[in-house]
């Protein structure tokens, strides 16, 4: 079995993928499943399966856990010297490789070259900040508390973690989680989405050329009964999460029935409320990108537009002339802007709210059910639609696709008690020139992550990355300094030691009688 990938040619462009049986990595190498199950892989550009990726049994899990213990126990006592090497190591392959891999995702989540190229490169940011991890792994020190006595603290790693990852980033989501949890010390279990696993193989193999010791990274390839098999084993101390608000309530309440750490980010509704002294343009262009980029398959997209006041009109207008414009086709053609959906079912399930939406009373000012895209593959044009209200599933459901949603609000007040009543709190934002209401606007708002002027407020690497409200369960939020906290725990330690003066060895005390 080779990892190795394959090359073909769509649009004048080489595509790289895995080839076509898609293994598990464990203990250094890629290991055939054994279970008889597969899930089948797609190409959504073309809709033909390219794949087979291995569906871990609960046999298949042990076995992996178990090579991750073993590792864990080794690469804790490593140095943090070693530990910043094997990082700078895993960098610099990542930056060197990034159009290969961009190629990988491009082929299996179909989102087009730049887009994946934009995911790298929001992953390295993490990359480099777990190069620095040292720095924040220092523990306190204070002499002299009583008399002979010191006290000090310390972090230390858990041992075997896992991240459940989504779809929908298959590269920047796992290195969220892989790159802090190997810098402080632990081995990772990666368990990728099934529906585009061989980026995570690809990963695996950049980190065994950095120099990462065997078994502590792996790749658990699987569905529910790999990630059940996880949160039941109490091998593995801490669970991270990426994905819908229904399975993150799951995951959280499995994880810690067992005494784990879980980290679990759900789904979102995210709104961008645009004042009457908004820049039209600035704001038409940020709806535009932040809701159709990527297919609208990401978490911090904006689902909802909400117009305060007069400038309703005006806004729609500006969004609905910027839509022709995006063109829609194979993530592999550089000038395609926008790709295709995940799957058919999905992209069937998009367009089915498309049509709820026109039912309940939307206006449907661009409707993406009859755009020009291509025939084959999982494609859905853009859609727009006005003068949505709070009763509508379109607004209610996180739908997952190119769908923009206009609500209109008479003021300010009005707007942001539909944010705030709204059930998810993962990111939001506010565009004006009005710096005292966007002051007020950031104070206000309940969500984790807020953007003035910025559509797609995600944290850069050394802040970090999380929701309110039915967004985030718990309160451990991904990557930096949180992250850092998330993957090692404390311990302070109180010591005396013996009056110098009586010790054996000669130390220039006058000694006690």
């Amino acid at each position: 079995m080779s990892a190795d990938p394959l090359r073909t040619e769509r649009a004048g462009v080489t595509v790289l993928r895995m080839t076509s049986r898609i293994p598990h990595w464990i203990d250094g190498r890629l290991v055939e499943g054994t279970s008889g199950r597969t899930g089948a892989v797609y190409d959504p550009a073309t809709g033909q399966q390219t794949g087979a990726v291995d569906l871990a049994s609960p046999d298949e899990a042990a076995a992996a856990i178990a090579s991750a213990r073993a590792a864990a126990t080794e690469w804790r006592g490593s140095s943090l010297a070693r530990r910043t090497g094997v990082l700078f190591a895993f960098r610099e392959l990542l930056h060197q490789r990034s159009g290969e891999l961009a190629a990988v995702i491009t082929a299996e989540h179909g989102k087009v070259l730049s887009d994946a190229a934009g995911e790298i490169a929001r992953g390295l940011e993490n990359v480099e900040f777990a190069c620095g991890v040292p720095q924040m792994l220092k523990g306190g020190y204070s002499e002299q508390v009583s008399a002979g006595i010191d006290v000090y603290s310390i972090r230390q790693p858990l041992g075997v973690v896992a991240g459940i990852t989504p779809f929908n980033f298959p590269a920047m989501v796992p290195l969220w989680m892989c790159t802090t949890a190997i810098a402080c010390g632990n081995a990772f279990i990666l368990k990728p989405s099934e529906k585009d696993p061989s980026t995570a193989l690809f990963l695996a193999q950049l980190w065994k050329d950095a120099g990462l010791p065997d078994g502590v990274f792996t790749v658990l390839q699987g569905d529910k009964q790999a990630v059940d098999a996880l949160l039941a084993s109490p091998d593995v101390a801490a669970v991270s999460f990426v994905g819908s608000t229904a399975i993150a309530s799951e995951i959280y309440r499995a994880g810690t029935a067992t005494g784990k750490r879980v980290q679990a980010l759900g789904g979102a509704k995210n709104h961008m409320l645009v004042l009457p002294d908004a820049d039209i343009d600035a704001a038409a262009d940020a709806a535009v990108s932040a809701a159709y980029g990527s297919a609208g398959e990401r978490c911090m997209a904006i689902s909802v537009v909400v117009a305060v006041g007069g400038v309703g009109d005006a806004l729609v207008d500006a969004i609905a002339a910027r839509m022709p414009k995006l063109r829609i086709g194979a993530g592999t053609d550089p000038d395609s802007e926008m790709g295709p959906l995940i799957t058919r079912e999905h992209r069937d399930r998009v367009a089915a709210y498309i049509a709820s939406g026109a039912d309940d009373g939307a206006a449907v000012v661009v409707d993406g059910r009859a755009a020009d895209v291509p025939g084959d593959g999982f494609f859905l044009g853009v859609t727009l639609l006005d003068h949505v209200t709070p009763s509508m599933s379109v607004y209610t459901d996180e739908i997952f696709g190119p769908v923009l949603c206009v609500v209109r609000a008479d003021t300010y007040a009005e707007g942001l008690a539909l944010i705030n009543g709204n059930a998810y709190g993962n990111g939001t934002a506010l565009f004006t020139r009005d710096g005292g209401a966007a002051r007020r606007f950031q104070y206000d708002v309940e969500a984790g992550m807020v953007g003035i002027n910025v559509p797609i407020p995600v944290p850069v690497a050394y802040y970090s990355f999380g929701g309110w409200k039915a967004s985030l369960f718990g309160d451990a939020h991904m990557y930096g300094p949180e992250g850092v906290n998330f993957y090692t725990r404390g311990k302070v330690v109180t010591s005396r030691w013996p009056d110098p003066s009586t010790s054996s060895v000669d130390l220039g005390f006058p000694r006690n009688n």
